[in-house]
């Protein structure tokens, strides 16, 4: 059995898994942003749908039957399905460096590049784009930024996001085990539910914090009475979506990535109540960047590591609204905000 002592990595973020680089980008007047998960080489890559209301690109190539097994890429943009085109420039500009999914020599290769996207068209920015929307130029944008650092809250994918009644945000955390693996989670929050419970500053997903990450407040302020929800949003809000990806360096086969993308998704729900809602467009990535074999009984190691990635990821959600601040010259409410 092996001792599970496990610590946040170096940066607490998603770029603690070796062998990957976050690139983001936004446009304050139109408060809405881009966040690009971008690996050293092709990685596998599996997703799990679970809210009512999904808009996604490339998802279907990612199912373990299919022929590509491996991206280059993994785009989460807000714009509704505007949004979606900011892969068109992260296509764009992988391949004009050659990288992609090529058989046939003289041929430009195909760079395979999912996204997600979530709704943040209501939030009082500027969407008068006419036939020119963002997205793709944003896009770009954020794949030539990619870096180990990048920045937490209003930032990102997550810039014109809210979470339920509050600001939402772009939030990352990591998790090594005992044995060295690492798990990586990055989450735009943009959840109809609430990510507090009611009546106070007290995160849902208070029980998993390490050392004060989102505010050490801690778990005392924790209640769940049947449709108590706290600051979800209004019952006609319904235009929502949390998207995220967790990553690992463990090998795994797409079948296995698979599997750790749906146990990820119990992150959302342990951090956000309620979740996977009729109009939330719920939807988790996985990522293996393939740099550590799983070792002993590989079903056990990978069990464990989903429940570590639902942690991190619910870690994650907790931290991007902590981290959220008001658009410029804006009057929305902040986890700051809330009476201590």
């Amino acid at each position: 059995m092996v001792e599970m002592r496990a610590r946040p990595g170096l940066r607490n973020l998603i770029t603690d898994v070796p062998g990957l680089k976050v690139g983001q980008a936004h446009d304050a007047r139109t408060r809405t942003g881009v966040t690009v998960i971008l690996p050293d080489e092709r990685a596998v890559c599996a997703v799990d749908v679970r809210g009512g209301a999904p808009g996604t690109r490339e998802t279907d190539a990612l199912a373990p039957e299919n022929l590509v097994e491996a991206v280059d890429a993994v785009v989460l943009s807000g714009g509704s399905v505007y949004g979606l085109s900011a892969a068109d420039g992260v296509v764009a500009w992988l391949g004009a460096q050659g990288r992609g999914y090529g058989l046939i020599p003289g041929v430009p290769p195909s760079p395979v590049v999912p996204a997600a996207i979530l709704f943040d068209m209501a939030n009082g920015g500027d969407k008068a784009w006419g036939e020119d929307p963002p997205y793709r130029a944003l896009g770009r944008e954020a794949a030539e930024s990619a870096a180990a650092e990048f920045a937490l809250g209003t930032a990102g994918a997550g810039y014109g996001a809210m979470a339920g009644a509050l600001k939402g945000g772009t939030g990352s955390a990591s998790i090594v085990a005992g044995d060295g693996y690492t798990v990586g989670a990055i989450v735009a929050v943009n959840a109809w539910g609430s990510v507090t419970a009611p009546g106070g500053r007290t995160f849902w997903a208070a029980p998993y914090e390490i050392d004060g990450e989102f505010g050490g407040v801690g778990s005392a302020g924790l209640m769940a009475e049947p449709e108590a929800w706290g600051l979800a949003k209004r019952p006609d809000a319904t235009r929502n979506t949390t998207i995220a990806c967790v990553a690992t360096d463990a090998a795994l086969t797409p079948a296995q990535a698979k599997r750790l993308a749906v146990m990820a998704q119990d992150g959302l729900a342990r951090a956000i109540r309620p979740a996977h809602a009729p109009f939330d467009g719920d939807i988790v990535f996985a990522l293996s960047t393939d740099r550590k074999p799983l070792e002993g009984l590989a079903d056990f190691t990978l069990a464990r590591l989903g429940s570590l990635a639902a942690d991190t990821l619910a870690r994650a959600v907790a931290r991007g609204v902590h981290e959220a601040t008001a658009w410029p010259h804006a009057d929305v409410r902040c986890w700051r905000d809330l009476p201590a």
